[in-house]
């Protein structure tokens, strides 16, 4: 009797479920669910957000399952990557609604300095962001994707398509100028 491995019989589900078979997509869902929420809720820490990015994730297996290709990679690192695109998508929106992003709590009980607490964060914020945008492409997409966006430096190397060390250097070395730029008030208009 010939044994089925895990990665091709995950495969024929994911094949199945992209044929629109529903009880398929409610496989995947069963052996892939609780990884892909433990992944939307690393990147994303908010526990609504990650459910609307595994749903979304889980949506696109139905509706593009047809785009998965054995050669790249499982099906399990397949979905994964959806549902982890899906975060880091929904952390850009959030960065882009400065309304929808949460201010720290007051410092003190009686709330006294909170909005002047809030102020320093909004004032930090624009700090880092201009300071980010001074440095080379390669540096800030390395230090983008890893702070705002939950990466390893592995992930990262995945998803780059670069060596692990030169993902390590570029971090390295973006955040060494980042430092030297915060530290000097280069350019930096708040």
């Amino acid at each position: 009797m010939k044994r089925v491995s895990a990665d091709s019989a995950d495969e024929d589900v994911l094949v199945r479920a992209a044929a629109g078979d529903e009880t398929a997509l409610a496989e995947l869902y069963d052996r892939f669910g609780a990884v892909a929420y433990g992944l939307a809720l690393r990147v994303l820490r908010d526990r609504a957000l990650a459910e609307d990015a595994v749903q979304e994730a889980f949506i696109a297996v139905w509706r593009q399952g047809d785009r998965y290709s054995p050669a790249r990679g499982s099906a399990r690192t397949w979905i994964l990557t959806l549902v982890h695109r899906r975060a880091v998508d929904l952390v850009r929106r959030q960065e882009r609604q400065p309304t929808a992003v949460a201010e720290p709590e007051p410092s003190g009980a009686s709330g006294e300095g909170g909005a002047d607490d809030a102020a320093v964060v909004r004032d930090e914020r624009a700090r880092v962001q201009a300071a980010l945008a001074q440095l080379p492409r390669d540096q800030r997409v390395a230090l983008e994707l890893a702070y705002y966006g939950g990466l390893t430096q592995s992930e990262l190397a995945a998803r780059l398509g670069e060596p692990v060390g030169t993902i390590k250097s570029r971090m390295f070395h973006g955040l060494r100028r980042l430092r030297t730029i915060l530290a000097a008030g280069e350019g930096i208009a708040v």
